[in-house]
């Protein structure tokens, strides 16, 4: 009397996943969380260094304490900023939030 294993080991198998597909969820959140949370925030980082890397004497900028001046020097990490007439204060150039256009040109979302 001979029995043969390989129809007992494949009704065993049958009923398991294979290993990789087990982690695939967790793999498949991790993409799109990398796609919902850290890229959009790599690149708005980006914009925010190339905003920071384009201020120029005379430019608008509003600083993150809330203080709006004209850029009077600017230096590789600190910028010169008059707040009013003969107030001049030096901010690191990190704590500049944003550079205002010019009251000419409308914005680039309208």
């Amino acid at each position: 009397m001979s029995v043969s294993l390989l129809p007992v080991l494949a009704a065993a198998t049958a009923d398991n996943p294979p290993a990789w597909l087990t982690y695939l969820p967790f793999a498949a959140m991790a993409l799109a969380f990398w796609f919902v949370v850290f890229r959009p925030q790599m690149q708005q980082q980006k914009a925010q260094k190339a905003k920071l890397d384009s201020i120029r004497k005379g430019d608008q900028v509003l600083t993150g304490g809330g203080f709006i001046g004209k850029v009077v020097k600017v230096e590789d990490d600190y910028v010169d900023v008059e707040l009013a007439p003969g107030l001049k204060v030096k901010a690191v150039k990190t704590t500049i939030v944003d550079v205002i256009p010019p009251a000419g040109s409308a914005a680039a979302n309208d």
